[in-house]
């Protein structure tokens, strides 16, 4: 079977999927789908406003908040222009191109999100284990070079994927098995040699999710030797209840990333719905709910929002 051609016969094109077992174009999942991104955009451009117009919350904790409300808006925005017509208008269909900008986006964002929660982790191990230390170490200056450096990593450690993507016949069916573009998912239909392509994936994925999941949990393990520490009770649980509303954005990005990973890697014949649920948890859950978390764990945010 010969690869499509992309410029000879028309434009290559991929054929997104909706909800597994039920119509295209439905109502139960075109509603409740605007409604979470409504309150996506609802909840991470509040959070943003508050951290830039609140003289108060101009600190280290805040600021990388706002990095993740960044990061969960721009990863949200990556799914909604396939997400909505499918549901809407029953508009399935996607340019080759657009589909692999939009892969890059999803990546390069959820590269960019895993990157502040180890910024995030890094903050309540300094307040935490050296809280006089805490200004003096996590200085606006240092911020903003962890943001450089998040920020440039994400872009440039998921661009080669997309170029690599763009050199790949395509043959056989074209039927994706998500409302968006993601690498594995992509790769599955490629009909060439597709070692490099996957060998580079994993290599990104270690050097991005790998590290940084280390990294937290190596915060975390400092972190709880030092609140194992402290005497009183009152005092330890007062510590550890500072890391609250992180360990839930971790947990909440997380899970559902690497129950996605070994789906796709690893899974053999699974049921098309565990593909669409995992997929779907971890890109609007977590822009979803951790402003959620974030309010209802932060006196200032909750003060504020009351």
């Amino acid at each position: 079977m010969s690869p499509f051609n992309r410029t000879g016969s028309g434009p290559l094109t991929f054929i997104l999927t909706g909800v597994p077992g039920l119509p295209m174009s439905s109502s139960w999942v075109a509603l409740p789908l605007c409604c979470l991104y409504l309150l996506m955009l609802l909840g991470n451009c509040t959070l943003l406003g508050m951290v830039r117009t609140e003289h108060s919350l101009h600190t280290p904790m805040f600021y990388f908040l706002s990095m993740l409300a960044a990061a969960d808006l721009g990863l949200s925005l990556s799914t909604l222009p396939t997400m909505l017509p499918i549901f809407w208008f029953e508009s399935t269909s996607l340019r080759f191109e657009a589909c692999v900008v939009q892969m890059y986006f999803i990546h390069c964002f959820s590269a960019i999100e895993s990157g502040v929660l180890v910024a995030m982790a890094f903050d309540r191990f300094i307040a935490i284990c050296y809280p006089l230390r805490y200004a003096s170490v996590l200085t606006s200056s240092l911020i903003m070079k962890a943001a450089g450096v998040i920020f440039t990593r994400g872009v440039f450690v998921v661009l080669p994927v997309a170029i690599l993507m763009e050199k790949m016949p395509f043959c056989g069916s074209r039927v994706l098995s998500h409302s968006f573009c993601l690498h594995q998912d992509m790769l599955r239909l490629v009909c060439g040699d597709v070692r490099v392509n996957s060998l580079y994936g994993l290599t990104a994925v270690i050097l991005t999710k790998g590290l940084d999941s280390l990294a937290i949990l190596l915060s975390y393990v400092m972190i709880i030797r030092a609140v194992l520490s402290i005497v009183t009770p009152e005092t330890r649980a007062k510590a550890f209840s500072t890391c609250i509303a992180h360990l839930c954005a971790v947990l909440i990005f997380y899970v559902p990333l690497i129950g996605l990973s070994i789906t796709h890697r690893f899974g053999k014949h699974p049921h098309p719905l565990t593909h669409t649920l995992l997929a779907d948890a971890y890109l609007l859950v977590p822009p979803v709910l951790n402003p959620l978390v974030y309010s209802w764990k932060t006196k200032q945010i909750r003060r504020r929002i009351l």
